[in-house]
């Protein structure tokens, strides 16, 4: 039998002999370092640089991997924020606030993990936010365009989409099987592509009303489906979502009424007020259509709220009236207040769909404004919850064609001229597309294959196209780089390295213990049955070990 007195008494005698060494050995780094102190390094000394990277160092030593359960799942999605989106958002919002903007930080840049995921369809290189979001909310790869069903379902095959053996299940499913309660919030309609990719099934993306759905009557059996924003009102699990926020009046109300809506067959949202009051009482929902009546929600009080803000997208950030349309922050913010009741904790989707469609633009400008305003929902969320119960995971469905390129001397706008010249004499700007649509202003015209002078041009303007090689007939396309992952929380760990977007799901859901892989061996039930609760703990000997490699690297940038 061990005997864990003698244990303990080793460990601590162990300690205090390192800890003696560890003194001793470094005492000369740690007076060097306290002479340091009086002085104020910038970026131009040797010096700043080091001390920069020693925190960094000493920070991700410190860091404990949490492996307890997490108890709330939020995923963030920057639909089309690709990896240059980042770079110049970050770029954006120091330069907003004054600074240069280069070594900025966009809140999730600073979670503990970052992984890669590849985005490509199962019949597609460059996928679009429908096959995407069945792999990343549902765990399978599926064909361009159609969403919450297998590769088994072709593009528009609406008896295929019925098939109960080609349907996937969602981690909002998932959650809800395990009592956990789910959210929705989104800057597009709720009925968009990836937002449908928490409760739909669909052969086809653009089936969002009934008179949507009659459109393609000439290519297949329709009378099989139901549209999608049918399927969040009326069937599981989207009558079960707690929480919907975001655009698409259009689909949900008559084609007959003031209104102004799409349907031909129902009003959905009166549908929801009388489901939710039979279900729950008159005083437990609340339907809401802009800023000050969503503030106004009492979330004591509050168990399903509906809110549609705009009849289709929701306005961009910089065109939007702040006072009737609410941000997404806030959004979010009143999402994870009504939640956060819940006993068994929740799942809760937040889209900046926006980002998507300003590049679909080759509007830079609205597209890095958006990222910006998505990394301040982020920064709610994380000020709303616990590292030790929450898991954040913040990630994106796809790239898009976006560059960022050019000498630009430090601080340069990034939305203006590179400050360098083509081989034409001309000047470029530092961001610019692979493709565009053609527009009356184009900046690059289909005239003698000659670039405009940008000189000539105001780039300042809200509205300004950046360049593009090749002209679409409609919009700019998406790229088909892999994406980033960003997480914080329980098992954020899982999420480093590079792997298939259908992953993330069952990685969230084996966090939760939800899910095909809730109960995987090793799983969070094993270390909170262990009595380790939800933060996990270190063991002596990983902190000493810390505090040694924490020493050695001091003294090795500092010889």
């Amino acid at each position: 039998m061990i005997n864990t007195g003698s244990i303990g008494a080793t460990w601590i005698s162990f300690a205090c002999c390192l800890c003696f060494v560890i003194t001793y050995s470094s005492r000369n780094v740690c007076c060097s370092l306290a002479a340091n102190t009086g002085k104020e390094y910038t970026e131009q000394d040797r010096q700043y640089w080091i001390e920069n990277a020693m925190a960094k160092v000493t920070e991700k030593v410190k860091y404990v991997n949490k492996r307890g359960v997490a108890k709330n799942i939020i995923m963030f999605l920057g639909d089309g924020m690709s990896l240059t989106t980042l770079t110049a958002s970050r770029i954006y919002k120091g330069q907003m606030e004054k600074r240069s903007g280069e070594n900025e930080y966009l809140s999730f840049e600073k979670f503990p993990f970052v992984g890669m995921s590849k985005t490509y369809c199962v019949d597609k290189q460059v996928a679009d936010s429908a096959c995407t979001a069945t792999a990343y909310l549902t765990g399978v790869k599926a064909n361009y365009e159609t969403i919450g069903v297998s590769a088994s379902v072709k593009l528009n095959d609406c008896p295929g989409s019925v098939a109960p053996g080609n349907r996937t299940q969602s981690i909002a499913e998932w959650s809800m099987a395990a009592g956990k309660a789910v959210g929705l919030v989104t800057t597009t309609r709720v009925t968009h592509a990836s937002p449908a990719g928490v409760y739909a099934h669909t052969a086809h993306r653009d089936w969002e009303s009934d008179a949507d759905l009659a459109k393609a009557a000439n290519l297949t059996d329709v009378t099989q489906c139901e549209d999608i924003a049918k399927q969040l009102i009326t069937r599981s699990p989207g009558i079960d979502i707690k929480v919907i926020l975001g655009g698409g009046r259009h689909k949900f109300f008559l084609n007959n009424t003031d209104k102004k809506g799409s349907r031909r067959d129902m009003d959905l949202v009166e549908f929801w007020k009388k489901d939710k009051a039979e279900r729950f009482g008159n005083d437990k929902s609340e339907y809401v259509e802009n800023r000050e009546q969503l503030l106004n929600v009492d979330p004591s009080k509050t168990d399903y709220l509906l809110g549609l803000f705009e009849s289709r997208h929701m306005k961009y950030h910089l065109k939007a009236n702040a006072s009737i349309q609410p941000t997404l922050a806030e959004m979010t913010r009143k999402a994870i207040e009504i939640l956060k009741k819940e006993e068994n904790g929740f799942f809760l989707f937040v889209e900046g769909g926006l980002i998507d469609s300003a590049h679909h633009e080759t509007v830079a400008r609205l597209a890095l404004d958006e990222t910006v305003e998505f990394s301040k929902a982020v920064q709610q969320a994380v000020d709303m919850t616990s590292e030790d119960d929450t898991l954040i995971v913040v990630t994106s469905d796809h790239s898009h064609t976006m560059t960022m390129a050019g000498y630009p001397v430090r601080g340069n706008d990034i939305l203006s001229l590179s400050g360098s010249r083509g081989i034409d004499e001309l000047p470029y700007t530092t961001l610019s597309y692979a493709n565009g649509p053609a527009k009356t202003n184009d900046p690059q015209p289909n005239v003698n294959c000659a670039r405009q002078d940008l000189s000539k041009v105001d780039t300042s303007k809200l509205s300004f196209a950046y360049p593009h090689l090749v002209t679409m007939p409609d919009y700019e396309t998406h790229g088909g780089d892999d994406v980033m992952v960003f997480a914080r929380g329980p098992w954020a760990h899982l999420f480093s390295g590079s792997y298939e977007q259908n992953l993330i799901p069952l990685t969230m859901g084996f966090a939760a213990g939800v899910g095909p892989a809730g109960r995987v061996v090793g799983g969070p039930a094993a270390f909170t049955s262990a009595g380790l609760g939800t933060a996990a703990v270190s063991s002596p000997l990983a902190t000493l070990t810390g505090a040694l490699l924490t020493v050695l690297v001091v003294r090795l940038v500092c010889s």
